[in-house]
């Protein structure tokens, strides 16, 4: 967690979090950048991560019913804390749907 308003460099924070995920320590992660594009493409490079960038509600709860996701990335200048809140609630509470969808997250994974 970055305790001040100094520049950090978002893969020192996205790789614990995805790694953490990875090795099954964690079920879901949780990043918050500006953008939150740099934390998911660091966290997707893990195997096994599905990161998912949202910015609302509906989508925070799609990308659990369809893509399994199990990192949410919150983009912290386009999202109000309230929002986010709400998101992540969603994100965690929400089953995958499988079916149709799993064939298609089992096709994600490289090698």
């Amino acid at each position: 967690m970055a305790h001040s308003k100094d520049s950090v460099d978002y893969p020192d924070f996205a790789h614990p979090v995805a790694q953490a995920v990875e090795n099954d320590e964690a079920a879901f992660g949780i990043l918050l950048c500006g953008t939150a594009n740099g934390v998911a493409i660091t966290a997707n490079k893990h195997q096994g991560v599905r990161a998912a960038l949202c910015w609302g509600e509906e989508i925070a709860k799609l990308v659990r019913q369809h893509n399994d996701a199990n990192i949410i990335c919150i983009p912290a200048r386009f999202v109000r804390e309230g929002d986010a809140e709400k998101m992540v609630a969603l994100f965690m509470t929400t089953e995958f749907e499988g079916g149709r969808h799993a064939t298609r997250v089992n096709k994600i994974a490289c090698g």
